[in-house]
């Protein structure tokens, strides 16, 4: 059993270390034989992405926690897992896991903020698209196959019934109607 040690999290969709995990601790602690720096594993409050593990494990966390004052600690994510290698729990209480703590928003925010840049440009692309294909549709609409002496008869009546006697059609590949 995995035993978890720290607060209640609250739900988020923010990126947090949420607990301890104390069975993974070293057995030793707390006796003569315990060793001074070891790894210590926390669960994180949800799966992180592809793009928030390779930030964790990047050079810039580094330097952020070598600022911090911590330039022996190292990160690594193994599945919902945070593994803080090369420290102990006096240095985590003491501002490790505030800087850990701080590095996890500031890589959430920006994962959340390409999240939205990305669905943003999907959602453009896609009404561009959907605009194009409209544009064909109405292209393609105006095309009519009739023979030449029948078609004043079909203008005849078209301009009988209301409609327009100007015969341009929307051009495509100009974004407004053809110029005459």
């Amino acid at each position: 059993m995995n035993a978890q040690i720290g607060p209640p999290q609250a739900a988020t969709n923010e990126l947090e270390a949420g607990a301890v995990l104390v069975d993974t601790l070293p057995s030793t602690l707390l006796t003569p034989d315990a060793p001074e720096r070891y790894t210590v594993s926390a669960v994180f409050t949800r799966r992180p992405s592809r793009g928030e593990i390779d930030a964790i494990q990047d050079g810039a966390t580094r330097d952020a926690l070598t600022t911090a004052g911590y330039p022996t600690a190292e990160l690594r994510v193994s599945d919902r897992r945070l593994e803080i290698s090369n420290t102990n729990l006096e240095e985590l209480g003491d501002g490790l896991a505030s800087a850990i703590a701080e590095r996890l928003h500031a890589i959430s925010v920006k994962s959340a903020a390409d999240h939205d840049r990305f669905a943003a440009e999907l959602l453009e692309k896609t009404q561009r698209e959907t605009d194009r294909a409209a544009l064909v549709v109405l292209a393609a609409a105006a095309v009519s196959f009739v023979r030449p002496t029948s078609r004043n008869d079909a203008e005849a009546r078209w301009e009988g019934e209301g409609g327009s006697p100007d015969h341009s059609w929307y051009d495509v590949r100009n974004g407004g109607a053809a110029a005459r």
